[in-house]
């Protein structure tokens, strides 16, 4: 799996909001890995491989709210979630706490 990752991945504990697109259900989740181009999301049930989502990650009062989709789903404990579409100022917050987490 290692191959195919972007960039590098922080462990980074946050808050999130999970809305499937098609069926507006939203649900809750806590994540435990972040990249620029993903995030990883502990969750009882996960959403299937491929499903479209919208995600808000909320961390020191701060929320990115960018649109993604499901590339990895494991029972009973997350699933992997490919950041699609992301605005600059989401990026730069990105960015902000990518400082952050490596200790600068």
């Amino acid at each position: 799996m290692d191959e195919r990752r972007r960039g590098p991945r922080y462990p980074f504990f946050a808050s999130a909001q999970i809305t499937e697109l098609q069926t507006k259900v939203g649900m809750t989740a806590r994540t435990s890995e972040l990249s620029r181009h993903g995030c990883y999301m502990d969750m009882l049930n996960p959403l299937p491989l491929g499903t479209p989502v919208r995600v808000q990650i909320t961390y020191q009062e701060q929320t990115i709210d960018t649109m993604g989709r499901v590339i990895y789903s494991q029972s009973n404990m997350g699933m992997g979630v490919s950041f699609d579409e992301m605005k600059a100022e989401a990026e730069a917050l990105l960015e902000k706490w990518f400082d952050e987490a490596r200790g600068n």
